[in-house]
């Protein structure tokens, strides 16, 4: 896993300019701590960040394909391709030769054989960009799920490209703005395609190739979610899943550094977990799991998480024989301002979650002292159906986004919005703003002729799931797990096994009353009866209360600073009252802190990121 970043322009002269594409490159070093390489030619300069994974002594970009001393096209590459073997044996049959044993230099030679069709050949997770000076033209690809980043933006008369945000915020030519669509979008909590809030500044689509040339940029999709009929019997389906699942699983096990396995307790990852011991006969998987100090003792159930992690996680890991190692959190991990910063800068955004990024970034941060690439259970829930918001009638049919219309429970302008000021919310209007965006997203849905209405509903609600709340989840888990030099790798995105499940009917997905049927169908035999049978419970989250004093001693400085850049946008009267009240901020449930938090991450990413922000 890596950092790209590339400065094309048709009318400079670029030769000169390696340093700005190194400060780009270096603006996201913990994507690639091993190594930093820049290459530059009249039009492009390119820059490269290296987490050596596969083949480490080979793999260097930037990566220069030549024949008799003329430069055919210029690599740089972030991810894994994981048919790369089969590639380059197929690749070898057509004549090129190679030098390493790396999935670069077969990405580079895919290429070569088949330009900007070369995409589709690869399986995998991945996002890259390739100079081709025989045409002037530079293609950037992004896999079809869209598990790793790749954004860019126009500049003057070239064009600026990177893994991160930040790496195109390090250019002189580009500019931290926001404008209302930004800020509605961002508070709105969905990933409309090619949106990346910032002004200007724009995100490679999942499933798509684009090219640039001097007078054109196009942008052209090479994979979409398909709709098929599903004909197969509930056993065929079963046994599918469980061999596609497996095979995906095996296929993430390719890698030259220490490897391992987040583990929840949860079914989903649970199946990983199961699948990678039965593909490592001989081998204990290593598997590392995340708590809170007293969570399991203190626990109360709340309207998303009925159980703690904790006892289901240690049960899978006997029941499997993994080496497991519980990563315990305390609240002052959370609270500490640097773990705080940390976790903001990595997204380059506020989140309405921040106490689930820090605990995900201080878990990725404690398997990084053992392992450099791990596995986790992302996806499933989108894939087969999880979340309430494809079971609870009023989310289903509202006129909005399922999680979106939740959130309107929380806070009458969505999740995290309670505290803004009433002025700013109607201005930007997040209920109108993610309707329409909700409109454009249904039109896009690949309908079956002749289905039934049921399932062309969840169809549409899978739909909006895999293209509209996924991304957030993948770019969450990317820029977390980089941010400290780690790979995470997921299964559940494997192509093939997207297709099949999107399209498994309803009644499969559901049957015997229980959600993702199928996939607790596959695992058994694998695991507990215990984790197949429990309820979906997601990613955990602290109720100790003395989180809550944390948030209000942060919230009532943050208001008292008269040089806070959040204060314009804060409703000034409800957080003196809330502040007023003798208590802790409300650590249980999503509403209370999700809004002072939304206020507290708001304003550290105005003060760090120097953001403009334009109504």
């Amino acid at each position: 896993m890596c950092g790209v970043a590339g400065w094309l322009d048709f009318e400079r002269d670029l030769t000169q300019h390696g340093g700005t594409v190194r400060t780009m490159a270096a603006a996201m070093a913990n994507r690639g701590p091993d190594a930093e390489a820049v290459w530059t030619d009249r039009r492009i300069a390119l820059a490269f960040r290296r987490l050596a994974v596969i083949d480490l002594p080979g793999g260097h970009q930037p990566m220069v394909a030549e024949e008799n001393g003329r430069t055919l096209a210029v690599l740089v590459y972030n991810g894994e391709v994981y048919n790369y073997r089969e590639l380059r044996e197929e690749l070898a049959g057509r004549g090129h030769v190679f030098h390493t044993a790396s999935d670069t230099e077969v990405v580079l030679a895919a290429y070569l054989e088949w330009g900007d069709d070369c995409a589709g050949h690869l399986d995998g997770m991945f996002a890259f960009g390739v100079w081709d000076p025989r045409e002037n033209k530079l293609t950037l690809v992004r896999d079809r799920v869209g598990i790793k980043p790749l954004y860019y933006a126009r500049v003057g008369h070239g064009f600026v490209f990177g893994s991160e945000v930040k790496a195109l915020l390090a250019h002189p030519l580009v500019d931290a703005a926001v404008d209302g669509e930004g800020l509605a979008e961002l508070l709105s909590f969905i990933a409309t395609p090619g949106h990346a809030i910032y002004q200007g500044i724009h995100e490679v689509r999942a499933g798509h190739v684009l090219t640039v040339r001097e007078n054109s940029v196009r942008e052209h999709a090479y994979w979409s979610l398909p709709s098929r009929e599903h004909t197969d019997r509930w056993d065929t389906t079963v046994d599918t899943v469980r061999h596609l699942l497996a095979s995906s699983v095996s296929s993430h096990l390719v890698a030259d550094v220490p490897l391992c396995t987040l583990l929840s307790g949860g079914i989903d990852s649970s199946a990983i977990v199961a699948l990678t011991g039965k593909a490592m006969s001989g081998t204990r998987p290593r598997t590392f799991s995340v708590d809170f100090d007293g969570h399991t003792e203190r626990f109360r159930e709340d309207f998303w998480h009925h159980s703690p992690d904790a006892p289901y996680a240690a049960e899978v890991a006997r029941f499997v024989g993994t080496e497991h190692q519980p990563i315990t959190l305390h609240t002052a991990d959370l609270a500490d301002p640097v773990v705080g910063a940390a976790a903001l800068t990595a997204q380059d955004l506020p989140r309405p979650t921040p106490d689930m990024d820090r605990s995900l970034y201080l878990l990725m941060r404690s398997v990084r002292q053992h392992s450099t690439v791990a596995l986790m259970g992302e996806v499933a829930d989108e894939l087969f159906g999880g979340y309430r918001s494809f079971t609870d009638r009023n989310l289903v049919e509202s006129d909005n986004f399922p999680w979106v219309t939740m959130g309107f429970g929380v806070a009458p302008h969505g999740m995290g919005t309670g505290l803004l000021e009433p002025a700013l919310l109607a201005k930007v209007d997040v209920p109108g703003y993610s309707a329409g965006r909700h409109v454009e997203a249904l039109r896009e849905v690949p309908a079956l002729p002749g289905e039934p209405a049921q399932d062309a509903m969840l169809r549409r609600i899978g739909y909006l799931h895999m293209t509209r709340w996924l991304p957030l989840l993948l770019a969450r888990n990317d820029r977390l797990s980089m941010a400290v030099g780690l790979e995470v790798r997921v299964p559940y995105c494997d192509h093939r096994l997207v297709e099949y499940v999107f399209n498994i009917p309803w009644r499969f997905k559901t049957r015997g009353g229980e959600e993702k049927s199928p996939l607790r169908a596959a695992a058994a035999g694998l695991l507990p009866e215990s984790v197949l049978r429990r309820k979906k419970s997601p990613f955990p989250i602290t109720q100790d209360s003395s989180y809550g004093h944390v948030l209000r001693e942060q919230l009532a400085a943050v208001v008292a600073d008269s040089n806070s850049p959040v204060r314009p946008l804060v409703d000034l009267p409800a957080v003196t009252e809330l502040l007023s009240e003798d208590r802790p901020i409300e650590t249980v449930g999503w509403g209370e802190r999700r809004n002072v938090e939304m206020v507290l991450q708001l304003d550290a990413w105005l003060r760090s990121y120097r953001v403009r922000i334009e109504l």
